[in-house]
């Protein structure tokens, strides 16, 4: 579609922007916030967790169809897990250190923070919190950031905890982690001011660039994420929650539009036709001798086959709405949702072992004629009906168009349904954690990424390439903090942008170093214990066996700086020993022969250092 095109479809959407804080402790405790492996777990506990009324007695719609789906959540605890994360203790004040940033932010956003923030507690009852809510406060209303298409407003910002990180599937319901449980979490909403997707990606990486400008947020996979509100003039809201990765905003935005376009079209033909969904039937006994190998294991197992008439859907079910996706696949998920592992149709039938036979039979036994399409489900007995209830219901709604609803975001860009649109009954007060003031007279407006380039050019004399690497990395507060203490800007900036990147590259373990071994490393260099082209293989060292110290490392691998003596002496050497060619080509000798002393001195020279004494030694004999 064009801009025109999104324009003609009535296009708004909206952006929430998830982003962890770079903390050292959680938002309502002392535990610190780095990420464990499931296997450092040292025990685990399990809940059982259902909705609760608001303060007006109303239950949330979406936390109610949660609800039904009955499921075990196991906790992987650690050392490190406190009875605030595992909700056997009221939660401490909120944190100041993550107060403070979420301020920070605010300014950047051009926001006004509230008089006084009170904690909520929103209804959650997935498992991604022990306590059945999320704990979450509003800090600053009204803001703005500028985009190419013009300005888009910035409604709220939220301070809030983490959820707690989803691990497996178990028999009995999911497996969670409580690392994450409690990081903090700012939360951004964009008002609905969005009309394209491009417009949408470029707001997204507007606000990442300005959490970036802090310093003080967490980076890497699953430390930001987006959600996105998209409704089309005929359609309705949709959020789609779990985008990673900014470059699947736009993506995300025009497929959903399409879909909206497409469910649209359908409910206008489906109205054409009269249609209407029946009320589902048992149809078990038509299928005792199926050669369905799904059918049959679900039977083999005591389970039940239902259907349900899709009056006058017949060619509709199985019409593409997105990529790889259609209608019959949106049945599908709300079939999903309640335990099963899918539904058949119709449209789709004969196949998978359904004969034609079996086919006519189940018309017969509904009433369904050409006209019609027919769902069916087969699964547990106390899964079947459920699970062919909830496709019915979905049917319904598409006889109306688009229904409301919460999507996740897929990595083809396509979305699947996960729950309704929760609604305000699921906030209400969080009565243990007092209120607190925002000060915003006490923090510093952060420096722009984009303005922390341009100095690093100017101030450091850094390239244009490697000024924006080092700017934009995970690793900037470091830059700064070293260069503050006297390392050189460039051996810095390409140590932690360039050096990092290629160790990576060649399956070196550096999420294993820590900020004090970067630092080490380069005050080692600086001061001169190290030599520069000994930087790579001290890191590797460290990677490793990362519980040594960079000076204890430098001295195990023998990386420490030769004597002054013994790199003359070696450069001397190499001369001497090639001395007919330096005699006939002069210093058009000096490229292999700087190759050959830093072979000979194994990196324990600094470049520089060699290559004076080697042009010394040339222009001596030459």
């Amino acid at each position: 579609m064009s801009a025109d095109d999104y324009e003609q479809v009535g296009l708004v959407a909206g952006l929430e922007i998830h982003q962890q804080l770079d903390t050292a402790t959680k938002l309502f405790c002392q535990c610190p916030t780095r990420l464990r492996e499931p296997d450092d777990s040292t025990r685990q506990l399990t809940r059982f967790l259902h909705p609760t009324r608001s303060e007006l007695g109303e239950l949330d719609e979406a936390a109610l169809e949660e609800s039904r789906v009955d499921r075990e959540f196991e906790y992987l605890a650690y050392d490190s897990t406190c009875l605030v994360e595992e909700d056997d203790e009221p939660p401490g004040e909120l944190d100041e250190e993550a107060l403070g940033t979420v301020l920070e932010i605010a300014q950047l956003l051009s926001m006004t923070p509230v008089d006084q923030a009170h904690v909520m507690r929103k209804l959650v009852v997935d498992g991604s919190n022990t306590s059945g809510f999320q704990r979450s406060a509003l800090i600053a209303t009204d803001g703005q950031i500028e985009t190419d298409a013009g300005p888009v407003g910035i409604e709220d910002l939220m301070l809030e905890e983490e959820s707690a990180q989803r691990i497996e599937e178990t028999d009995d319901g999911v497996r969670y982690s409580l690392d994450r449980l409690g990081i903090p979490l700012v939360e951004i909403g964009t008002k609905p001011d969005l009309r394209s997707p491009e417009q949408t990606r470029e707001a997204a990486e507007r606000i990442g660039m300005l959490l970036r400008s802090t310093g003080k947020v967490k980076r890497g996979l699953g430390t930001i994420r987006q959600d996105v509100n998209v409704s089309i003039e005929e359609g309705a809201r949709v959020e789609i929650k779990g985008v990673q990765r900014l470059d699947d905003i736009d993506d995300i935005v025009r497929t959903e539009v399409d879909r909206q376009v497409a469910l649209v079209e359908i409910a206008a033909e489906l109205s054409d036709r009269g249609a209407s969904v029946d009320e589902p039937t048992d149809v078990t006994d038509l299928f005792e001798d199926t050669e369905s190998g799904v059918i049959r294991g679900a039977l083999t197992d005591g389970g039940s086959v239902y259907a349900v008439r899709l009056a006058g859907f017949d060619g509709l079910v199985g019409r593409e709405i997105a990529p790889d996706r259609r209608l019959g696949t949106e049945l599908s998920d709300h079939a999903k949702r309640h335990g099963a592992g899918g539904i058949f149709h119709t449209d789709e039938l004969p196949a998978y072992g359904i004969t034609a036979d079996e086919i006519e039979s189940l018309r017969d036994a509904i009433d369904a004629s050409p006209d019609d399409a027919v769902a069916l489900v087969a699964a547990s007995d106390d899964v079947a009906p459920v699970a062919i209830e909830a496709v019915a219901a979905r049917a319904k709604t598409a006889t109306a168009g688009v229904p409301e609803e919460t999507r996740g975001a897929n990595e083809d860009g396509t979305t699947r349904y996960l729950r309704p649109l929760p609604g305000a009954a699921r906030m209400y007060p969080e009565t243990d954690v007092p209120p607190v003031e925002p000060d915003p007279s006490t923090v510093p407006v952060p420096e722009l990424l984009t303005e922390k380039v341009e100095r690093y050019q100017s101030e450091y004399d850094l390239d244009a390439g490697l000024a924006e690497q080092v700017a934009n990395g995970e690793h900037m507060p470091l830059f700064e903090t070293v260069v503050g203490e006297g390392v050189d800007p460039t051996l810095a900036a390409s140590t932690l942008a360039s050096t990092l990147t290629e160790l990576r590259r060649d399956d070196v373990p550096i999420d294993a170093l820590t900020d004090d071994h970067l630092a080490d490393v380069l005050a080692l260099a600086s001061e001169g214990d190290l030599p520069n082209e000994a930087i790579p293989e001290l890191l590797s060292a460290l990677a490793t066996e990362p519980d040594r110290s960079a000076e204890a490392a430098m001295d195990d691998e023998d990386l420490g700086g030769a004597d002054a003596d013994v790199v003359r002496e070696t450069v001397v050497e190499v001369v001497e020993r090639n001395e007919a060619q330096v005699e006939s080509e002069g210093m058009g000798a000096f490229s292999g022969l700087m190759g050959e002393c830093m072979g000979a001195l194994r990196g324990k020279a600094d470049g520089d250092q060699v290559s004076q004494l080697l042009r010394e030694e040339i222009q001596k004999r030459a």
